[in-house]
């Protein structure tokens, strides 16, 4: 699979993406200049963190405008693969592939700390392939990171199994305790009905080498790949 990961003004976690998709997972991945339209022949498009444009308007909101989001919209109505992170997953609401939004954490302060999920939905390609008795610890930084969506957008991800991870402990309760920013049903993560786009707000591309002593995001990534860490 080659994977393509776009650069923004302000991209500030591209090379975290590129160094756990092509060092630690061994795939083969571009770099995506976001004032181009050519994808160049990938198959995964991810958008990583970051202030895309300095989040001046509202986080994602100008970045959704760039040239490359033209051909990222297309690429997904097509059934290709696109994944956000944190800033990546602001853009994706804001251009309308994900629904629900990313608004101003409950506490009004960025967050920068390892949190654990727990993985929800069991037909979505980044989790299917994972152990739902588990909770992954993934580091989350960010300000505007509280999902919220309508009663009726919550019931919808809800029936179509389109919830991805919610925040929890590290025993796997899901309760207000465990909830960093005040997301609505503590929900970190999200797909689209036709789940071949996701976006979370924790990093996984963040916890990927033994030299961080955290490598839970290599699970994340080799349940997008269908592999084993053995494989790895």
């Amino acid at each position: 699979m080659k994977f393509g990961v776009i650069v923004f003004p302000g991209s500030n976690c591209d090379d975290d993406m590129v160094y756990a998709l092509e060092t630690i997972m061994n795939q083969k991945v571009v770099k995506l200049w976001h004032k181009e339209n050519d994808l160049k022949g990938c198959d995964f498009i991810m958008v990583p963190g970051g202030f895309s444009y300095g989040d001046y308007l509202r986080s994602g909101a100008i970045a959704r405008f760039s040239p490359i989001m033209t051909s990222v919209i297309e690429h997904a109505n097509k059934g290709g693969y696109v994944m956000g992170v944190c800033n990546g997953f602001q853009i994706l609401t804001e251009a309308g592939l994900l629904p629900g939004a990313l608004i101003r954490n409950s506490g009004r302060l960025f967050i920068c700390q390892n949190q654990f999920i727990k993985p929800v939905s069991k037909t979505a390609l980044l989790t299917k392939n994972l152990d739902f008795s588990t909770v992954f610890n993934i580091p989350i930084a960010h300000g505007d990171g509280r999902y919220y969506a309508d009663n009726e957008t919550i019931k919808s991800l809800e029936d179509n199994d389109q919830i991805l991870f919610h925040y929890s402990d590290k025993f796997g309760n899901v309760n207000d305790d465990s909830n960093p920013n005040g997301s609505l049903k503590n929900i970190a993560g999200v797909s689209n009905k036709t789940k071949n786009v996701f976006g979370m707000m924790p990093h996984p591309e963040r916890a990927v080498d033994s030299d961080l002593k955290n490598t839970d995001g290599q699970f994340l990534f080799a349940s997008l790949l269908n592999l084993t860490l053995e494989n790895i």
